[in-house]
Parts: structure tokens; sequence; C-alpha cells
């Protein structure tokens, strides 16, 4: 019998606390190494997007953080956008032409020029900024909760909420988001795996187990947790790093046996 088609006990340390255990019997996922791009090791990813040939990312820190473009082959950053040091940069996505950033505790979100990161508008909402994506119509936020917001990204207000479950289960600690073919990954915060949620109930629909993707010689120098999903829809590629990772990496996914 399939091992993706038992009762799977995952149990998850968030936080170096005791973690919480949660079952599931839907999908859970492996990987398989296509590409490894160089990534800029010093960026604090926090959202990442693949748009136009080219790889966007938001990174974090106050004092580093900042919106960047780089070149996927090479990592080389082609341009640079770095915030106000009161600012805690966190996940992008880009939409008609236009990126939107979220910030972590200011409560602020930035809307820029896709090609010139010239600053268009800036939205304020309530509680933490984590994560974010869209589906084509609507913006779609994490706060590190269960909860995803759908947002109107003209005015960046509130559509409607899903609570992300597995089975009976909220998922907590979700973080930067990507939205693929009506599904949205998740990266869930302090771990190596990343949840597929369904994008109209919350429902958790599979599970991707990414431990061991960043292999031991690439921690030579200090890094941080998994964080950053990109997907290419023209051509059917998914993209992820991490946080002050030195590789980016794409991957196909492969059913656990």
């Amino acid at each position: 019998m399939q091992r993706r088609h038992l009762v799977l006990i995952l149990v998850i340390l968030l936080g170096g606390s005791s973690g919480y255990a949660f079952s599931t019997n839907v999908p859970v996922y492996s990987y398989k190494l296509i590409n490894a791009y160089p990534h800029d090791r010093t960026a604090y990813t926090q959202g990442l997007a693949f748009e136009n040939g080219f790889i966007y990312e938001g990174t974090g820190l106050y004092g580093k953080s900042s919106l960047r473009k780089a070149d996927l082959k090479t990592g080389k950053v082609l341009q640079r956008h770095a915030h106000p040091i009161r600012y805690f940069g966190e996940g992008i996505t880009v939409l008609n032409d236009k990126i939107f950033q979220v910030t972590w505790r200011s409560r602020v979100a930035f809307v820029y020029d896709r090609d010139s990161f010239r600053l268009l508008n800036k939205f304020s909402y309530d509680g933490q900024g984590w994560g974010i994506t869209h589906n084509g119509s609507s913006l779609i936020m994490s706060d590190g909760t269960a909860t995803l917001r759908f947002l109107d990204p003209q005015t960046f207000r509130e559509i409607s909420r899903i609570e992300v479950t597995d089975g009976d289960r909220p998922v907590t600690g979700l973080n930067e988001l990507e939205y693929v073919r009506g599904e949205v990954y998740a990266n869930v915060w302090k771990t190596d795996h990343i949840v597929r949620i369904t994008a109209d109930t919350g429902r958790v629909v599979g599970w991707i187990d990414l431990h061991g993707l960043l292999d031991a010689k690439h921690r030579d120098q200090p890094v941080d947790v998994l964080n950053g999903i990109a997907y290419d829809p023209e051509q059917d590629r998914l993209f992820v790093t991490g946080k002050l990772w030195p590789k980016l990496f794409e991957i196909k996914l492969v059913p656990k046996k």
C-alpha cells in the first residue's frame, strides 16, 4: 500500500516550542530536482515570484528589507529598491504589471510599477502581513495564522476569508504563498513542508516534503528556513528557496511511495 494513502502523523516543531501534531490522509509529495540556480545568500527571502523570465523577490529584516528583480540563471540582482529602516518586508506578488508587497508589523502594503519599481500606492490593513499571492482577480494574504484573506487589489479591502484545515485541524504558520492552478501553496513556517490548499474552501489537499533539498555542502555559512515559492504557468515550473540560501531550486513534485 502506498504511503500517501495511509494516515500519516506529522509532527511539526514551531519556533522551538513543543509544536503540534496533525494527521492527514491526503497525498504527500517529495521532489525531483530539475535545476539549481545561484541565489544571493544575503537575501532574507520573504516573497518570491516569477514573471516574464525573471525572479522577483521581497526580502526582510529591519534595515535590510528590499524589493528585487534578478536573473534566473545567474542570480544576479538586476534591480533593487531598499525600504526605509522602519519596515520589515514580507511577501510579494505580481498582478497586472504591479508588484504588491506587504510588511510584517507596520500594517502597510506597497504597490510598485513592475518595470520601474516606482511606488504607485500604499494601503493599510489590520494585523500582520506574511505572504501574498493572487488568483488573477483577488489578492490572497497570510498573517501567520490559519487564515487566508482575499483582498481587492484596487483598495486592499477584504472581500472574504477562509480557514485552512487538514481534516478538522487548523494549519497555522502559513507564510509565503503562491497560487498554482486553483490551489494555494504555502510555506509552513520553520518547517521543510509546503501545504497545498484548495483556494475556494481552505481544505488541505496535499503536503510537499522538501527535507534535504539544501544539502550540507551549501550550509558552509548560516542559513535560515525554507521560504519562497514561485510558479511559471507557461512552462509549468516550480521554484523554491529559503532565507539566506545560496541556491534557488527548480523542482518537480513526486508522490511519496
